[in-house]
């Protein structure tokens, strides 16, 4: 089976420095990952070449078949959902939630003259119910509440039925409430079968959902480990990724992690 993303040695440089640092990584299909580390890892670098809008300095990097350089990444880029930061600064705040989900059948942000098919305002309404935005579908996107707004993006991205969906970390931002609510229905999304490769990036275990499979964890532009998600998030590796002691537990379907201090042998404060 061809993975859904096949990266091999890849490296990104920008100016003096090394963003990615010969980063290797296999996504396979139904896979749910996880892709955690510090601040200036590189995560966000990674995700860009995920999606098809860089390309490393070297090394291979293939998704879905195609390898990036040698490519149409206008073909590529549609087969991939994202939801960031930076694709939701993209919808204007006038727009509805109804037209800001249909619009993605065209890759476009604002409604203006497309004509869409019926089969595109079907498949927008089933994802406004499963995201629970149907009392919602007339609002205003700038009217939303942050987490109105993650689901909406969510829901959009997932419009064009993608291969590959990324989410970059869709709980910022989020009360508790919120957070916990986008967290059963990430879960719900990786436990069906039908959903694409999923890869979620976020900087709180607490914010892993139940049924994802694996886990990338990286450091300094470079993989620390990867494996299986109850392997990588625990105690060891995540201390050594994020370069600071920490204890990290799991049940009841979740994580937690607290800091620890080794010399007095109690709960970092």
């Amino acid at each position: 089976m061809t993975p859904a993303i096949a990266l091999s040695d890849v490296t990104v440089v920008r100016g003096q420095r090394e963003i990615l640092s010969h980063v290797s990584w296999n996504v396979d299909e139904g896979q749910r990952w996880v892709v955690m580390g510090p601040n200036g890892a590189g995560k966000t670098t990674l995700m860009q070449i995920c999606s098809g809008y860089m390309h490393p300095t070297s090394g291979s990097a293939i998704v879905l078949g195609e390898k990036l350089g040698a490519t149409n990444v206008r073909d590529l880029r549609p087969r991939i959902g994202i939801s960031s930061s930076a694709t939701a600064g993209l919808l204007p705040p006038q727009e509805t939630v109804s037209d800001a989900v249909v619009t993605a059948a065209y890759g476009v942000s604002g409604r203006w003259r497309e004509r869409y098919e019926a089969i595109d305002h079907e498949r927008a309404h089933t994802l406004i119910e499963s995201w629970g935005l149907a009392d919602l579908k007339d609002r205003r996107i700038g009217t939303l509440s942050e987490g109105e707004r993650k689901r909406t993006h969510i829901a959009r991205s997932l419009m064009a039925d993608p291969e590959i969906l990324i989410l970059d970390e869709p709980a910022a931002g989020l009360d508790v409430a919120g957070r916990e609510e986008l967290v059963n229905r990430l879960s719900a999304l990786a436990a069906d079968d039908r959903s694409p490769v999923l890869i979620l990036v976020t900087h709180h275990v607490e914010e892993i959902p139940p049924h994802f499979t694996h886990a990338l964890l990286v450091s300094n532009g470079q993989v620390s480990a990867q494996g299986l998600v109850h392997d990588m998030i625990a105690s060891e590796p995540m201390s050594k990724a994020f370069n600071t002691p920490l204890i990290v537990e799991h049940f009841d379907q979740r994580w937690y992690a607290r800091g620890w201090e080794p010399s007095r042998g109690k709960r970092a404060l």
